[in-house]
């Protein structure tokens, strides 16, 4: 028997609510922040990740499905969503359209992790990205809009962490420091930890296993090692914050897992659930589109996955819309009712009116009770009395007020009721 593959799920139809709510609020908010969206290919060129992630993340290293195509060129399957915007940007030459450029889309993410609620090797995400300028101001409105998503979506308890990595300048004395702390406790890290000491230093302060909790607590905070451009930068982000009302705390442990990122790093977590179950977050990436082969350009994005984005409504247990039903179920009887349920069915779908009607030679009462299941405000019955009349009787699933009427007075009365 054929399962889905370890990783992924499948999305029922009963589950689509969910889905559909999410991505409403994602693209009203967008709408309203000024992001336009953004579909790029489910797999790029492997070299844009390897110099965008970074060759010592465990994604590159460890996570990545990589594969090489019948020309022999080495692609992978998209791990994260900002690169190939920002590849984008440059190989279309946004940089020419009035900055910032405002970005967003809804993508298949793939990574080879093990997983766990709200963790799959195949999973949803919907990110933006504001790329063109480096005001600390567009960090305070990147951070407000991921703030407000959620609010939309009507979670509540959230937390806001943020922090500043620092830049070229900063960082490289601090990496120093950081190794010399580690290296004094190696002993007490976990064997990821101890390679990542050489690796990705900075990586360090995001393990998530308990044993390396207390040595990552107690290591140098790189905000004490910010140089003067990077401290003003922070100081002015943290003040729009406020200006924003938004209740915000410094984590000198927050980095985020890509290499890409400078300046301002923020994450939103769920109540009770930690830095593992993030809801989302992002930060500042100024050094990307350079690397990438565009001209020296700043940046900030955003992203969050949407399955842990459905378990956090469902643990909170926020309702959210049904799916449109179908507003009418059309029950026959008979070989010449059938063929008139058909044309009734296909002249009310021509309409506008979304239609389900039965199939095979099953009893009223049966064809009745699939219409109550699917949730239909009406029922056509169309047998032999009405099609000597040309006629339909229609009832109503709720007040079980029954009427006959003629198809034209049918289609009237609905056209009517669905549009209001």
């Amino acid at each position: 028997m054929y399962k889905a593959p370890r990783g992924t799920s499948d999305i029922l139809p009963e589950e689509q609510g969910y889905w559909r709510y999410i991505e409403d609020k994602a693209v009203a908010l967008c709408r309203l922040y000024g992001y336009q969206r953004l579909d790029t290919p489910a797999f790029e060129d492997v070299r844009l990740f390897a110099r965008s992630i970074g060759e010592g993340t465990d994604i590159v290293a460890k996570e990545m499905y990589t594969f090489k195509d019948r020309s022999g060129n080495t692609l992978a399957l998209r791990p994260e969503g900002t690169a190939p915007v920002c590849r984008v940007y440059v190989e279309y030459g946004l940089d020419n359209l009035p900055q910032p450029v405002k970005l967003y889309y809804l993508a298949t993410i793939f990574r080879y992790e093990r997983p766990q609620a709200g963790r799959y090797r195949q999973h949803y995400q919907f990110g933006f990205e504001a790329i063109g300028d480096a005001d600390p101001a567009l960090d305070a409105e990147v951070i407000d809009m991921a703030w407000q998503f959620f609010l939309s979506l009507g979670l509540n308890q959230l937390y806001l962490q943020i922090n500043s990595i620092g830049c070229k300048i900063c960082r490289p004395p601090y990496l120093e420091s950081l190794k010399h702390y580690y290296s004094a406790h190696v002993a007490d890290i976990c064997p990821d930890c101890k390679a990542r000491i050489v690796r990705s230093p900075l990586r360090l302060l995001d393990c998530k296993k308990p044993s390396c909790h207390d040595v990552a607590e107690a290591a140098p905070k790189g905000t004490d090692y910010l140089c003067q451009g990077c401290q003003t930068h922070f100081e002015a982000v943290q003040r729009y914050l406020r200006i924003l009302e938004l209740p915000f705390e410094i984590n000198h442990r927050l980095v985020r897992g890509l290499d890409y990122y400078t300046r301002t790093v923020f994450e939103i977590q769920p109540p009770g659930e930690g830095a593992q179950s993030a809801l989302g977050g992002g930060g500042r990436y100024d050094n990307l589109i350079e690397e990438l082969g565009g001209k020296p350009t700043s940046a900030i994005g955003f992203a969050a996955g949407m399955e842990r984005i459905v378990l956090n409504l469902k643990g909170q247990e926020i309702p959210v819309p049904s799916l449109p039903r179908p507003e009418i179920f059309i029950a026959y009887l008979g070989a010449e009712a059938k063929l008139e349920a058909v044309k009734l069915a296909s002249a009310l779908r021509q309409d506008g009116i979304a239609v389900t009607m039965a199939v095979g030679d099953r009893s009223l009462k049966a064809q009745l009770r699939q219409a109550n299941s699917l949730g239909s405000n009406y029922v056509a019955i169309i047998g032999e009395e009405e099609v000597k009349r040309q006629a339909v009787t229609l009832r109503h699933m709720i007040s079980g007020e029954q009427q006959v009427v003629s198809p034209l007075t049918l289609r009237k009365l609905l056209k009517k009721v669905t549009r209001g």
